[in-house]
Protein backbone atom coordinates (compact mmCIF):
# COMPACT_ATOMS: atom_id res chain seq x y z
CA UNK A 1 0.00 0.00 0.00
CA UNK A 2 2.46 2.68 0.88
CA UNK A 3 6.62 2.33 -0.23
CA UNK A 4 9.41 4.19 0.90
CA UNK A 5 11.61 4.91 -1.84
CA UNK A 6 15.50 6.91 -1.38
CA UNK A 7 17.99 7.77 -4.11
CA UNK A 8 15.23 8.79 -6.28
CA UNK A 9 16.58 11.64 -8.97
CA UNK A 10 13.71 12.97 -10.33
CA UNK A 11 10.21 13.83 -10.35
CA UNK A 12 10.19 11.70 -13.85
CA UNK A 13 11.76 8.76 -12.46
CA UNK A 14 8.92 8.03 -10.19
CA UNK A 15 6.40 8.95 -13.08
CA UNK A 16 7.98 5.91 -15.09
CA UNK A 17 8.47 3.77 -12.11
CA UNK A 18 4.56 3.12 -11.67
CA UNK A 19 3.76 3.57 -15.23
CA UNK A 20 5.81 0.30 -15.88
CA UNK A 21 4.62 -3.40 -15.99
CA UNK A 22 3.72 -4.74 -14.12
CA UNK A 23 2.55 -1.46 -11.77
CA UNK A 24 0.77 0.29 -14.20
CA UNK A 25 -2.51 -1.58 -13.86
CA UNK A 26 -1.87 -0.64 -10.18
CA UNK A 27 -3.73 2.94 -9.00
CA UNK A 28 -0.35 4.52 -7.95
CA UNK A 29 0.37 7.59 -7.50
CA UNK A 30 3.44 9.29 -5.59
CA UNK A 31 4.90 12.43 -3.40
CA UNK A 32 8.40 13.92 -4.39
CA UNK A 33 10.05 16.52 -3.40
CA UNK A 34 13.45 17.85 -5.13
CA UNK A 35 16.07 18.18 -2.13
CA UNK A 36 19.64 20.00 -1.99
CA UNK A 37 21.91 16.63 -1.98
CA UNK A 38 24.76 17.65 -3.70
CA UNK A 39 24.49 14.00 -5.91
CA UNK A 40 20.90 14.75 -6.57
CA UNK A 41 19.53 12.10 -5.02
CA UNK A 42 15.84 12.43 -2.88
CA UNK A 43 13.54 10.84 -0.97
CA UNK A 44 9.91 9.91 -2.33
CA UNK A 45 7.01 7.83 -1.08
CA UNK A 46 5.05 6.18 -3.58
CA UNK A 47 1.33 5.03 -2.52
CA UNK A 48 -1.87 3.14 -3.59
CA UNK A 49 -4.74 5.10 -3.79
CA UNK A 50 -7.37 3.07 -3.71
CA UNK A 51 -5.94 2.77 0.39
CA UNK A 52 -4.02 5.97 1.20
CA UNK A 53 -5.33 9.30 0.51
CA UNK A 54 -2.72 12.39 0.90
CA UNK A 55 -3.58 15.16 4.04
CA UNK A 56 -0.39 17.14 3.29
CA UNK A 57 3.26 16.99 2.72
CA UNK A 58 6.38 18.58 2.94
CA UNK A 59 9.82 18.21 3.30
CA UNK A 60 11.67 18.36 6.31
CA UNK A 61 15.22 20.58 5.55
CA UNK A 62 18.27 19.02 7.62
CA UNK A 63 20.91 21.65 8.29
CA UNK A 64 23.93 20.38 9.16
CA UNK A 65 27.41 21.81 8.49
CA UNK A 66 30.45 19.93 7.75
CA UNK A 67 33.60 20.28 10.61
CA UNK A 68 35.01 23.11 8.18
CA UNK A 69 31.66 24.93 8.92
CA UNK A 70 30.17 24.47 5.03
CA UNK A 71 26.74 23.48 5.13
CA UNK A 72 26.30 19.37 4.16
CA UNK A 73 23.47 20.01 1.63
CA UNK A 74 22.38 16.52 2.17
CA UNK A 75 18.73 15.03 1.31
CA UNK A 76 15.25 16.40 2.98
CA UNK A 77 13.43 14.44 5.23
CA UNK A 78 9.74 13.54 3.16
CA UNK A 79 6.59 13.88 5.50
CA UNK A 80 3.73 12.53 4.50
CA UNK A 81 0.54 12.59 6.42
CA UNK A 82 -2.52 11.03 5.14
CA UNK A 83 -5.47 8.53 5.64
CA UNK A 84 -4.91 4.37 5.35
CA UNK A 85 -7.95 2.98 5.22
CA UNK A 86 -9.45 6.07 6.58
CA UNK A 87 -6.89 6.03 9.70
CA UNK A 88 -4.71 9.13 10.29
CA UNK A 89 -0.99 8.20 9.90
CA UNK A 90 2.23 10.62 9.90
CA UNK A 91 4.95 9.41 7.71
CA UNK A 92 8.50 10.18 7.53
CA UNK A 93 10.87 8.70 4.57
CA UNK A 94 14.45 9.22 5.47
CA UNK A 95 17.72 8.39 4.00
CA UNK A 96 20.14 10.16 6.19
CA UNK A 97 23.85 11.67 5.91
CA UNK A 98 26.72 9.03 4.85
CA UNK A 99 29.21 7.81 6.96
CA UNK A 100 31.66 8.27 4.18
CA UNK A 101 34.22 10.35 6.20
CA UNK A 102 34.01 7.75 9.09
CA UNK A 103 30.96 6.98 11.07
CA UNK A 104 31.83 8.68 14.39
CA UNK A 105 32.81 12.01 12.62
CA UNK A 106 29.66 12.15 11.01
CA UNK A 107 27.50 10.57 13.69
CA UNK A 108 26.12 13.78 14.55
CA UNK A 109 24.58 14.47 11.65
CA UNK A 110 22.18 11.66 11.99
CA UNK A 111 21.78 12.31 15.99
CA UNK A 112 20.70 15.69 13.78
CA UNK A 113 17.83 14.10 11.56
CA UNK A 114 16.61 12.20 14.32
CA UNK A 115 16.39 15.70 16.12
CA UNK A 116 14.46 16.68 13.15
CA UNK A 117 12.00 14.15 13.29
CA UNK A 118 10.64 14.34 16.94
CA UNK A 119 10.76 18.16 16.86
CA UNK A 120 8.62 17.73 13.96
CA UNK A 121 6.32 15.07 15.87
CA UNK A 122 6.07 17.75 19.05
CA UNK A 123 4.60 20.13 16.21
CA UNK A 124 2.29 17.56 15.47
CA UNK A 125 0.85 16.57 18.87
CA UNK A 126 0.31 20.30 20.02
CA UNK A 127 -2.99 19.47 17.52
CA UNK A 128 -3.55 15.86 17.88
CA UNK A 129 -3.83 13.73 20.53
CA UNK A 130 -1.87 10.18 20.65
CA UNK A 131 -0.87 10.31 16.91
CA UNK A 132 0.34 6.92 15.15
CA UNK A 133 4.24 7.38 13.21
CA UNK A 134 5.61 5.73 10.83
CA UNK A 135 9.62 6.65 10.41
CA UNK A 136 11.17 4.69 7.29
CA UNK A 137 14.26 4.56 5.33
CA UNK A 138 18.48 4.33 4.69
CA UNK A 139 19.17 5.52 8.19
CA UNK A 140 23.07 4.78 7.69
CA UNK A 141 23.10 3.72 11.40
CA UNK A 142 21.62 0.69 12.67
CA UNK A 143 19.25 -0.22 15.39
CA UNK A 144 21.65 0.10 18.70
CA UNK A 145 23.30 3.52 17.24
CA UNK A 146 22.96 6.44 19.21
CA UNK A 147 20.83 8.47 16.63
CA UNK A 148 18.01 5.72 16.64
CA UNK A 149 18.18 5.48 20.41
CA UNK A 150 17.73 8.70 20.75
CA UNK A 151 14.48 8.92 17.76
CA UNK A 152 13.30 6.16 20.52
CA UNK A 153 13.94 7.64 23.77
CA UNK A 154 10.58 10.01 24.88
CA UNK A 155 9.10 9.55 21.35
CA UNK A 156 6.70 6.84 21.71
CA UNK A 157 8.19 4.29 19.09
CA UNK A 158 9.23 1.42 18.95
CA UNK A 159 11.65 -0.78 16.48
CA UNK A 160 10.28 -3.95 15.87
CA UNK A 161 13.17 -4.64 13.27
CA UNK A 162 16.06 -4.86 16.26
CA UNK A 163 15.66 -8.45 16.68
CA UNK A 164 16.31 -9.04 12.03
CA UNK A 165 19.71 -7.54 12.57
CA UNK A 166 22.29 -10.38 13.30
CA UNK A 167 25.80 -9.01 12.02
CA UNK A 168 27.14 -12.54 11.21
CA UNK A 169 24.17 -13.63 9.33
CA UNK A 170 21.66 -10.83 8.42
CA UNK A 171 21.07 -7.48 7.35
CA UNK A 172 20.04 -5.32 4.51
CA UNK A 173 23.58 -4.37 3.15
CA UNK A 174 26.98 -6.28 3.54
CA UNK A 175 30.47 -4.21 3.96
CA UNK A 176 33.63 -6.00 4.38
CA UNK A 177 31.38 -9.43 5.14
CA UNK A 178 29.94 -8.06 7.62
CA UNK A 179 25.82 -7.07 7.42
CA UNK A 180 24.38 -3.66 8.74
CA UNK A 181 21.05 -3.12 8.74
CA UNK A 182 20.59 0.40 8.15
CA UNK A 183 17.33 0.50 6.53
CA UNK A 184 14.72 -0.11 9.25
CA UNK A 185 10.63 0.96 9.67
CA UNK A 186 10.02 2.38 13.28
CA UNK A 187 6.34 2.78 14.45
CA UNK A 188 4.51 4.34 17.14
CA UNK A 189 3.21 1.46 19.98
CA UNK A 190 -0.04 2.89 19.03
CA UNK A 191 0.10 0.43 16.31
CA UNK A 192 0.46 -2.31 19.38
CA UNK A 193 -3.19 -1.99 20.15
CA UNK A 194 -6.04 -3.43 18.96
CA UNK A 195 -9.31 -0.55 17.86
CA UNK A 196 -11.74 -1.48 15.95
CA UNK A 197 -11.17 0.86 12.30
CA UNK A 198 -6.98 0.98 13.08
CA UNK A 199 -3.93 -1.12 12.16
CA UNK A 200 -2.02 -2.98 14.20
CA UNK A 201 1.69 -4.43 13.78
CA UNK A 202 1.79 -8.04 12.21
CA UNK A 203 5.32 -8.73 11.45
CA UNK A 204 8.22 -7.14 10.22
CA UNK A 205 11.44 -8.81 8.15
CA UNK A 206 14.06 -7.99 5.09
CA UNK A 207 12.80 -8.69 1.78
CA UNK A 208 16.66 -10.75 0.87
CA UNK A 209 14.59 -13.66 -1.40
CA UNK A 210 17.71 -15.39 -3.42
CA UNK A 211 16.85 -13.60 -6.53
CA UNK A 212 18.10 -10.56 -5.67
CA UNK A 213 21.36 -11.87 -4.41
CA UNK A 214 24.91 -12.37 -5.70
CA UNK A 215 24.81 -16.48 -6.81
CA UNK A 216 28.92 -16.33 -6.99
CA UNK A 217 31.77 -15.35 -6.03
CA UNK A 218 33.27 -13.75 -3.00
CA UNK A 219 30.15 -11.80 -2.96
CA UNK A 220 27.94 -14.89 -3.23
CA UNK A 221 24.86 -13.84 -0.89
CA UNK A 222 25.21 -10.34 -1.25
CA UNK A 223 22.88 -7.85 -2.49
CA UNK A 224 22.70 -7.83 -6.48
CA UNK A 225 23.95 -4.34 -7.27
CA UNK A 226 23.10 -2.98 -10.51
CA UNK A 227 26.57 -1.16 -10.90
CA UNK A 228 29.37 -1.46 -9.22
CA UNK A 229 31.49 2.02 -9.74
CA UNK A 230 30.81 2.88 -13.82
CA UNK A 231 30.58 -1.42 -15.07
CA UNK A 232 26.61 -2.29 -15.15
CA UNK A 233 25.70 -5.57 -13.49
CA UNK A 234 21.88 -5.22 -14.08
CA UNK A 235 21.01 -6.74 -10.38
CA UNK A 236 18.49 -4.59 -8.34
CA UNK A 237 20.06 -2.55 -5.76
CA UNK A 238 23.51 -3.25 -3.10
CA UNK A 239 20.59 -2.51 -0.28
CA UNK A 240 17.83 -5.06 0.51
CA UNK A 241 14.48 -3.64 0.74
CA UNK A 242 12.61 -4.08 4.56
CA UNK A 243 9.35 -4.12 5.11
CA UNK A 244 6.27 -4.22 7.55
CA UNK A 245 2.33 -5.95 7.62
CA UNK A 246 0.44 -4.18 9.31
CA UNK A 247 -3.74 -5.64 9.89
CA UNK A 248 -6.84 -3.63 9.49
CA UNK A 249 -9.16 -4.12 12.33
CA UNK A 250 -12.37 -4.49 10.60
CA UNK A 251 -14.42 -5.52 13.78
Amino acid sequence: MIVGVAEVENHSVLRDLIETDPLVDVDYDFVHYESPDERGIDTGLIYHRKYFKVLGSEALALMVSNPDGVRDTTRDILYVCGLLNGEKIHLFVNHWPSRRDGAELTEYKRIAAAEVIKDKMVAIQKDEIDPKYIVMGDFNDDPSSNSIQILLQNSGLHNPMESLHIPKSRGSASYKRTWSLFDQILLSHKFYKYQKGSHSFDTANIFDHDFLKEIKGKYKGNPFRTFVGKKYLGGYSDHFPVYIVLKYNKH
